[in-house]
């Protein structure tokens, strides 16, 4: 498993990353001790509001093999309209890793970050699981149009995506672990 922390297109939050880093060193600890799965190699991108959904949305894009223009601006304007809302997400990547992309406008403080890192964790754990990986590449497709599946299969990813979110709010107690003052 290897992680990787960075920033895309934040200047002076030298000390933002290196908090950040160290958090989610001992949040993967905590996290894969606690939750089913194996994690997968992880790569967290730090960025602001205006750069969330072009990173996330590009993620996106070469995970489900999306090459058409008019398909990708559509999919990079809905995303700019949720990013304001958004704290963080996560990217199954076509290399077999995730990309966890976090707001860092939505975390003052490390209590909120570590609650958050925590959250997005317990969902890249979740994709190690047998056929999570595939259903999830399988709906970035069907969203961005590559691949359209039947409406039976799309309530029952609906489902599995509200199930595993439930386990994810579940797991959020696990950041107090991480830094004492994230009681969630």
């Amino acid at each position: 498993m290897k992680l990787d922390v960075s920033t895309h297109k934040l200047f002076g939050y030298g000390s933002t990353l290196r908090t950040a880093k160290r958090l989610t060193e001992e949040a993967v600890r905590v996290v894969g001790r606690s939750v089913a799965g194996r994690m997968p190699d992880v790569k967290v991108v730090l960025t602001g509001e205006r750069n969330l959904a072009e990173v996330a949305t590009a993620a996106e894009w070469e995970t489900a093999g999306c090459t058409d223009k008019r398909v990708q601006s559509r999919a990079l304007r809905n995303a700019k309209r949720l990013a304001r809302d958004t704290a963080g997400r996560v990217i199954p990547l076509a290399d077999g890793g995730v990309l966890i992309v976090i707001n860092v406008d939505q975390h003052p403080n490390e209590a909120t970050f570590a609650i958050t890192v925590v959250h997005e964790l317990v969902h890249a754990m979740q994709t190690s699981r047998k056929d999570v990986r595939e259903r999830l590449i399988a709906g970035l497709r069907h969203d961005l149009g590559v691949e359209k599946q039947s409406r039976r299969w799309d309530r029952e990813h609906e489902r599995c995506l509200e199930a595993e979110e439930k386990e994810a709010y579940g797991r959020e107690y696990l950041a107090s672990r991480v830094v004492p003052s994230a009681a969630a």
